[in-house]
Parts: structure tokens; C-alpha cells; sequence
């Protein structure tokens, strides 16, 4: 694998940060690495924890806004701009009126990440992809998009559906996008009442369903049912562009890399297997949450984030490598999804994890996924699963070694708990992972509960105890 080592320049960081600042004044995209407390850590469910509650149940989204291009006065250069919104916000107080201006001002330069110029299509191959926004208190928006042609013949630019919610649920929201870009085809005027429904009706909890009434011209009154996945932890992602764009060694070394919080840069052209498969990245960590520098599609503007110094997770479109191979950059892993290939790497990925425990991941992944005709669901569940398995593996005991004050407040035993490790090579692993923001943000949260969490994780460290437990109990007979 290639390995290159550039001398950091500080102007690249500089305007980045410049850049962010006039853009996003207090929105980011992703939070502050110098300060762990600043990242919230999103517990187990956080999906249920982090959302708004609000008379009917949390909402489904905050706004839906279609983003369109527009000539600039000056020049053959377009600019994206927000052309509709709903809903409408009236009679705000003032701080958060500005702080929707500063939400929506950012919106347009993630819609279009591409840069500006454009020129009219007759054909276009729409593209689903996302987005995230991580305000200055650790909460996050994400940005679903669905970008294509407006309705009509002839040349036309394409235009951006848009859908801003706190919610976590691609595959839900791609449905939700399907009936937007079904009205679309008809009136804008018929995406109202659509909308208007899905804001009244409470977001499901896991496994449930909700059921919208809506009419449209023609077709007459339809009933349109949004189920939410049963196990929420991962219906957030859909591994499957993922395994089409990497071999299993490949997934591997890049949650290796992910896991020690290195930057990690992602290359494709479509938007649509940059933002899956960023995500996807990401996920593997679970029950831990990436707390750096977070781009599933960088904006063109933004690209002088491949020189920060700091810990990121980024993807950015095939068109700019040029721009990313002639950075100054550090101790980058550089996938090209495109070719399935390393372009640059530190060069001990391989090494990283415990050899005993990545042979596990890797004979799991080969032997779960060989079955063809799966879900989504079961896919996501059977690649997920050897990667929560060395979690539970490496750090499972972590609950044994926080003691408690009599106020129930824990103090984590660091040393102990490396040391309850009897295989050199696992603690050796440990040792560099209880040091990394990953590991700190989940602790700290461990420490303020009373008990651990009862998630997935949880349920997987019980399932892995119980195992040993008559292992053991074998052996004595």
C-alpha cells in the first residue's frame, strides 16, 4: 500500500475552518475532538433518547425544503438555493430564528456538494444520499436528499428534495422520499398534505408501523404504511453498497483504522454509495459512536478537511482526487470505493486488531453472507454482527470494573480492567483502545447510569457470558 508523509501546513486548516465558520456559524460537521465531554455519546437507544418529544410523539422530520439552482448574476456559474420550505415558521423568538437561518443557509451547500458549475440535462439518474449537521451541544441533524430531474421535457437542472429530521432511519426516510418524488411528477401543491400528515403522526417506535391516509389527483385516496426496523441499532444503514464496493479483509482493516480514530477519507463519483457506505463505516463501531470530524459527502468548498490534523471520516466525490492526492496529508487510509482499492495507507492496518479475533470477524462474515435472497435487515444483521461480537470479545466486562460511590456516581478501573485480559494480544489492543474518545465517551456514560444499558449490547455481552458459563460447567463434567 502506498504511504505518504507530507510536512502539515497550517493554511489548509486554517481556511477549512474559515470556510466552516461562514458557512456553518454554529453548525458542524462533526463535533470538537479536543474536548470529549463537548461529543455527546449516544447511548444505546439513542435513537428513542435523542428525539424531540413533542403532544403526538416525536416528529418525524423538522423541514422538508427543495433546493434549487440558480444562475449567478455575474458569470456562467450556479448557485443552490432553497426554493421552498415547509413548514413555515412564524412568530420564533430570536435566538432560534437564528438559529433556522444558520440551519437553512447551510443546507443548499450540502445538497450540492458538487460545486457549481452545471449545465442543463435532459437525463439524469437520481441519487439518494444524506447528510449530517452536528450543532455546538453534540445534537445532530441529518439531511436526507433525493436529487433529480423536475418534471417536463427538454434541458433542465436538476433540483434536491430535502427532508431535515434528528432521526436516524435511511431506509424509512427513502421511502418517504419515494412518495415525495411521486407527487413531484404531478404538482408541488400535492406534496403539501403529504407532508402536512407525516408531521401529524407520531414516529413509530421499533418494529411498529404508522399508517398515513393521503389522495392524489387521478389515483384517489391512498393508505401509505412506514414500519420501522424491530432492532433499532442499525436501521440507520444498509451495508450492502459496502460488501458490493470492498472484500471483507478490506471492511476489516477499515474499522481497524476507524477504531483508533484515524482519518479516513472515502472515494466515489455517485453520492448515493458515498453516503451509504460512510455510514455503513461508521456503524461497524457500535455500541461506540465516531465523535470526530464526520462528512458522509464533502461540499467542494469543504475539501481542505482532508488536511486537518485531527481524527475525520469523510467521503468525497471522484472528481476532486486530484485536489485530495495534492493535499498535505498525514497518516490517511484512502479507500477508492469505485475500484475497491487502497490508495494511500499507513501500512499496518492488518496488524491492528488481536490475529486471533480478526480471523473470527473474517471466517463470520464469509460463512454468514454466502446465503443469497437475504433482507436488508438480515444483511445488516449478519455484518454487524462479528464486529459487536469483538466488542463483546475485548471490552464486555467493562461493567465489572466501575466502582460506585454511595451517591451511585462510577469510577472506572482502568488498570484492572486491562489486566482482567488473559490473552496478551487482546490487552495489548485494549491498552491503545481505553485511550481513545471512542472508549472514553462510552465509559463516561457508563459511569452516570446505575446500571448498564439494557440494549443490544448488553444482551449480546449476557448471551456471551452465559456461553462460557456452561462451557465451563462442560468441562467439569
Amino acid at each position: 500500500m502506498a504511504h505518504r508523509r507530507r510536512k502539515m501546513e497550517g493554511q489548509g486548516v486554517g481556511r477549512v475552518l474559515r470556510i466552516l465558520r461562514n458557512q456553518l456559524p454554529r453548525l458542524r460537521a462533526g463535533p470538537s475532538q479536543n474536548n470529549p465531554r463537548e461529543a455527546v455519546k449516544e447511548p444505546e437507544s439513542s435513537q428513542e433518547h435523542a428525539l424531540p418529544s413533542f403532544a403526538g410523539g416525536p416528529h418525524f422530520f423538522e423541514y422538508l425544503v427543495v433546493v434549487s439552482l440558480k444562475k449567478k448574476r455575474s458569470g456562467d456559474d450556479y448557485e443552490p438555493t432553497i426554493t421552498y420550505q415547509f413548514p413555515k415558521r412564524e412568530n420564533l423568538l430570536r435566538g432560534q430564528q437564528e438559529e433556522e437561518e444558520r440551519l437553512l443557509s447551510a443546507i443548499p451547500l450540502f445538497c450540492f456538494p458538487d460545486g457549481n458549475e452545471w449545465a442543463s440535462l435532459t437525463e439524469y439518474h437520481r441519487e439518494t444520499f444524506s447528510f449530517v449537521l452536528t450543532n455546538v451541544d453534540g445534537s445532530r441533524k441529518i439531511g436526507y436528499c433525493r436529487r433529480l430531474l423536475p418534471a417536463g421535457s427538454g434541458p433542465r437542472l436538476p433540483k434536491v428534495y430535502c427532508i431535515i429530521s434528528c432521526i436516524g432511519c435511511f431506509g424509512l426516510f427513502s421511502k418517504i422520499l419515494d412518495e415525495v418524488e411521486k407527487r413531484h411528477q404531478i404538482s408541488m401543491a400535492v406534496i403539501y398534505p403529504f407532508m402536512q400528515g407525516l408531521r401529524e403522526a407520531a414516529f413509530p417506535a421499533p418494529g411498529k408501523t404508522v399508517t398515513l391516509k393521503s389522495f392524489i389527483p387521478d389515483s384517489g385516496t391512498e393508505f401509505i404504511s412506514l414500519t420501522r426496523p424491530l432492532d433499532s441499532h442499525l436501521e440507520h444503514v444498509d451495508f450492502n453498497s459496502l460488501l458490493q464496493c470492498l472484500s471483507f479483509e478490506q471492511i476489516i482493516q477499515i474499522f481497524a483504522s476507524a477504531v483508533l480514530e484515524r482519518k479516513i477519507i472515502f472515494l466515489a463519483e455517485g453520492l448515493s454509495t458515498l453516503s451509504q457506505c460512510i455510514h455503513a463505516a461508521a456503524a461497524l463501531l457500535y455500541p461506540f459512536s465516531w465523535a470526530h470530524t464526520y462528512i458522509p459527502v464533502v461540499p467542494k468548498k469543504l475539501l481542505d478537511t482532508v488536511c486537518c490534523p485531527t481524527p475525520f471520516m469523510v467521503g468525497v466525490q471522484m472528481r476532486f482526487l486530484q485536489e485530495v492526492m495534492d493535499s498535505p496529508m498525514e497518516e490517511v487510509l484512502l479507500v477508492n470505493l469505485c475500484e475497491g482499492t487502497f490508495l494511500l495507507s499507513v501500512g499496518d492496518e492488518n496488524d491492528i486488531l488481536p490475529p486471533k479475533l480478526q480471523n473470527d470477524i473474517l471466517d463470520s462474515l464469509s460463512r454468514e453472507t454466502k446465503e443469497l435472497h437475504k433482507t436488508s435487515e438480515e444483511i445488516n444483521e449478519q455484518v454487524s454482527g462479528p464486529f459487536v461480537q469483538f466488542f463483546v470479545k475485548t471490552v464486555g466486562h467493562y461493567a465489572s470494573y466501575i466502582k460506585r460511590e454511595a451517591n451511585g456516581q462510577g469510577h472506572f478501573q482502568e488498570r484492572s480492567f486491562c489486566k482482567a485480559l488473559t490473552s496478551k494480544t487482546n490487552r495489548r489492543f485494549v491498552k491503545k483502545f481505553v485511550k481513545t474518545q471512542l472508549f472514553s465517551l462510552f465509559i463516561q456514560e457508563a459511569e452516570k447510569s446505575k446500571n448498564p444499558p439494557a440494549g443490544y449490547f448488553q444482551k449480546k455481552i449476557l448471551e456471551y457470558e452465559e456461553q462460557k458459563k456452561q462451557k465451563k460447567n462442560k468441562g467439569k463434567d
